[in-house]
Formats: C-alpha cells, sequence, structure tokens
C-alpha cells in the first residue's frame, strides 16, 4: 500500500468506509490540530477543545459506512463550529465565552452543506406554530437556558423542554439523510 500521505481526501474517506484505521488516523492528522486551534480561539479552554475534537472524530469512526461528505476540511470545521454551539448553549461560562469578541465572519460557512442544513432547519422551523417557533428561536439563536424562555414567556420550565423535544425530534426526522447533523442538534 502506497504511503498514505500521498492519498487525497476523497481516497481517504473510500478506506475509512472500509474500516481502514491508518486511513482514519492520516484524516485525524491533517485537520485535528486546525479543528483545535479553530475551537481553542473559541473557547479558550484547552480540555473542552480537545473534547469537543475528540468527539467529532469518534463520531466519524462510528458512522464511517455511511458518512457523507465530499470535503473534510469544511465538513469537519462546521461540525466543530455546531459542537461548540451546542457546548456554549449549555455551559456555565456561556456568558464569558460570548462576550469574547469571536472575529466577524467567524460563524459563516458557504458550503453546500452549511446551505441545505440551514435550508432544512428554516423549512421545519417555518412549518412550526408561532410557539414552539419562537421557543426554538430563543434557545438556539438567542442561546437563553430552559428557564430563562419559560420566564420570558410566562410558561412551565417543563412546556419549554416538551416544545423543544417536539422541535428537535421534527428536525431529525426532516433532516434525515444528513445523519451527522440531526446527531449535533
Amino acid at each position: 500500500m502506497a504511503n498514505l500521505i500521498d492519498y487525497s481526501d476523497q481516497e481517504l474517506l473510500l478506506l475509512i468506509r472500509q474500516h481502514n484505521r491508518a486511513a482514519f488516523e492520516e484524516l485525524y492528522r491533517r485537520y485535528a490540530e486546525s479543528l483545535y486551534n479553530f475551537a481553542f480561539n473559541v473557547l479558550k479552554n484547552e480540555d473542552e477543545c480537545a473534547d469537543a475534537i475528540q468527539e467529532i472524530f469518534v463520531w466519524c469512526w462510528t458512522n464511517r459506512e455511511r458518512l457523507e461528505m465530499s470535503e473534510p476540511g469544511p465538513y469537519l470545521r462546521m461540525a466543530v463550529k455546531y459542537r461548540l454551539t451546542r457546548y456554549i448553549q449549555n455551559s456555565r461560562r456561556r456568558a464569558e465565552i460570548l462576550a469574547q469578541r469571536v472575529p466577524d465572519g467567524e460563524f459563516t460557512d458557504d458550503s453546500t452543506e452549511v446551505k441545505q442544513l440551514r435550508e432544512a432547519i428554516s423549512a421545519v422551523i417555518a412549518n412550526l406554530p408561532e410557539k414552539a417557533a419562537r421557543i426554538f428561536n430563543l434557545s438556539r439563536n438567542e442561546y437563553l437556558t430552559n428557564r430563562e424562555i419559560a420566564l420570558k414567556l410566562g410558561i412551565s420550565e417543563k412546556t419549554v423542554e416538551n416544545q423543544m423535544t417536539i422541535v428537535l425530534r421534527k428536525l431529525r426526522m426532516a433532516l434525515g439523510k444528513m445523519h451527522f447533523w440531526s446527531t449535533l442538534l
């Protein structure tokens, strides 16, 4: 077998789908450091960043047979962005992290996968009842906790939890073939 360093990303992906651990390790070597550096610029915490990157690659290996990505670099970077978003939403350090100015454009991406994801999410949210869509927006776009949403809307925290469960279930179903993104919700 030729040196995997010389293989293209697409060739590595084919080998990874065939359970080739060396190809997976090569893909990891190519992208882990830059993904870690990106995560560190956001979280400023070595352990949290390492955990986030590790989770992304563990997911990729676990789901290697059905992994659908045309370009690993943008795909993995977007996966890290969404993982960091989830982490920040649930973090006790949320205010501290969000107070750090992230450079403009840091969380934008024009890749096909991201556009498809945004379109799918927008379509699902557009078809939700107004209250459910508002709860989702407050949770995912304004980063409010369930308690903060409940207080703001004058409803119980349990209602917020139930609505988010329903919305996330609908999103997972709608994202169907986009397995990776649906696990990040």
